[in-house]
């Protein structure tokens, strides 16, 4: 699991529209990466929604957003246009990120236990350094919390 200070590894993964996008490219920008469950669910929605609506407050940060889940490409895509979402979103189909960076975790609901996608955020620097994590992320106003922290480490 990668914490605070690690680098990222070269991981090679896809975007919607089935482009290749390969970490640590930020191009020059801070990156928000946040693993969310799964596309169309009442919190994946509103979180999606959430770093949607400030991604221009993000960009004049120079910070990109980032959202990863097990979906294919297509859900994405379709979950991109359902709600207008401004941000790019990852198709980690084989689980990749999700296990280097320690997201595939067991979870218990109801008495069962499954594994599937924690709720987390990582800040990454233009180095491909980790600056801060966010684990067992609560939905509201998480995104503003992200984007304050953004805003510190700037000045």
């Amino acid at each position: 699991m990668l914490t605070i200070g690690d680098k990222i590894p070269e991981i090679n993964a896809i975007i919607e529209g089935n482009l290749p996008y390969k970490f640590p490219n930020n191009d020059g920008k801070t990156l928000v990466l946040y693993f969310y469950p799964k596309d169309n669910t009442p919190g994946c929605t509103k979180e999606a929604i959430s770093f949607s609506e400030q991604s221009s407050v993000f960009e004049a940060e120079n910070t990109i957003i980032i959202g990863v889940s097990r979906d294919s490409v297509t859900k994405h895509e379709k979950f991109i246009c359902k709600y207008d979402l401004q941000i790019n979103l990852i198709s980690d189909d084989d689980g990749t990120l999700c296990n280097v960076f320690g997201t595939w975790i067991e979870k218990k609901m109801y008495g069962k236990v499954y594994m599937g996608v924690e709720r987390a955020t990582y800040l990454i620097g233009a180095d491909g350094t980790i600056i801060n994590t966010w684990r067992k992320v609560r939905v509201e106003g998480h995104a503003h919390e992200v984007l304050e922290e953004v805003r510190a480490i700037n000045k």
